[in-house]
């Protein structure tokens, strides 16, 4: 061997011993002699991609560039019967994301009830993991939902005041706390390159329940529900924040007149620090959506909006519905729209939001 080749040789080796020494562990990665097996272990995910989704003055931007997204809610993905309790149909992962281009968005539940293995109770990440891995095959972004309000696909209990005041922080049927839960989400899929945002909770409400069954209209909205609301967003956005700096935060905000969220609640509780990106679900013909755009200088995404066909509207009309309200959320200044929702098994016979497979709005211009 010449010189020069061992003074190559040396060099190579160097910037690998280098290299390895200086990786960065992605969340879950164990220490040296730690017990591997636990279940929050990610070895398919990394730091070493770029951060694709940011904002700047108001917009959103992936991959630098600016971007006005649309897509599908598609609450089911996480649904296998084989291991959890599901949350609707089971749904074809890859034939779902293959029928999206590129770039994307698929907003979804990640509730903890889908990461219990109903055969023991404990926590099983296989059903979500498989979401993601499908989602990164395929080049798709996605807006995970951590949990949801009224204890949909999970304890089914509306999330009262005194949940906002403490109980989020409580020990729960399942094994994690909404706090516990929160840290083990964010810190096992921060590192995937298919994060748009982390989404704290859908359809957050701070009312005080007065029937048992926490009926709508006798609910009391104390005067201080804004400030509860705005404080436990700061405090459940440092949780997620500690897990992940890199990807946005979001809030699945109806964006009505909604406990918390009337008067100047909304504004409130869009200016939270940890709060990168506000929402508006569009069930009201948009009636609020000036008012709100007003309000926050943060991007707005409209993340719920629906028509519904089947027996009461063609589906193709509802398609050129859909396409013309897309555009005006454009106009009017949102950060873009998502549809509710697409399930893997439509309902033709009834009057539904349900956007199956096959139906005309996978076609529409505006959802390339």
């Amino acid at each position: 061997m010449t010189w020069m080749r061992l003074v190559c040789m040396s060099a190579i080796l160097l910037v690998v011993a280098l290299a390895s020494a200086c990786t960065i562990p992605g969340p879950g990665a164990a220490s040296p002699g730690e017990d591997t097996s636990a279940p929050t272990s990610t070895p398919w995910v990394s730091y070493a991609h770029p951060l694709r989704v940011t904002t700047t003055g108001g917009i959103l931007h992936l991959d630098g560039q600016p971007w006005w997204p649309t897509g599908f809610n598609a609450y089911q993905l996480a649904t296998d019967w084989t291991v959890n309790a599901g949350c609707g149909a089971m749904v074809d992962l890859d034939s779902y994301f293959s029928s999206r281009q590129p770039g994307t968005v698929t907003r979804f539940n990640a509730f903890q009830n889908l990461a219990v293995d109903k055969r023991n109770g404990k926590l099983n990440f296989e059903p979500i993991d498989a979401v993601f891995a499908a989602a990164k095959r395929h080049r798709q972004l996605l807006i995970p939902v951590l949990a949801a309000q009224d204890g949909a696909c999970e304890d089914e209990q509306y999330k009262t005041r005194e949940w906002y005041l403490g109980g989020w922080k409580e020990p729960t049927d399942m094994p994690l706390s909404y706090s516990e839960w929160v840290a083990a989400a964010v810190d096992r899929w921060a590192g995937s390159p298919s994060i748009a945002a982390w989404e704290l909770l859908g359809e957050p409400e701070v009312g005080v329940c007065t029937t048992p069954d926490c009926d709508l209209h006798q609910r009391r909205c104390p005067e201080d529900s804004s400030q509860v609301l705005r404080d436990w967003v700061d405090a459940a956005g440092a949780v997620a924040r500690a897990h992940d700096q890199r990807h946005l935060l979001t809030l699945g905000l109806l964006g009505g007149e909604q406990c918390g969220l009337a008067d100047g609640g909304y504004a409130l509780v869009a200016a939270s620090p940890y709060l990168d990106v506000v929402q508006y679900h569009d069930y009201d013909d948009a009636a609020f959506l000036p008012l709100r755009l007003e309000q926050t200088e943060k991007p707005v995404l409209v993340a719920e909006f629906g028509i519904r066909a089947g027996s009461c509207l063609p589906l193709t009309e509802r398609a050129t519905r859909v396409g013309a309200q897309i555009d005006r959320y454009h106009t009017m200044g949102t950060a873009g729209a998502l549809l509710w929702a697409f399930v893997p098994d439509p309902r033709p016979q009834e009057c539904t939001y349900d956007i199956g497979p096959f139906d005309p709005i996978h076609g529409l211009p505006q959802m390339r």
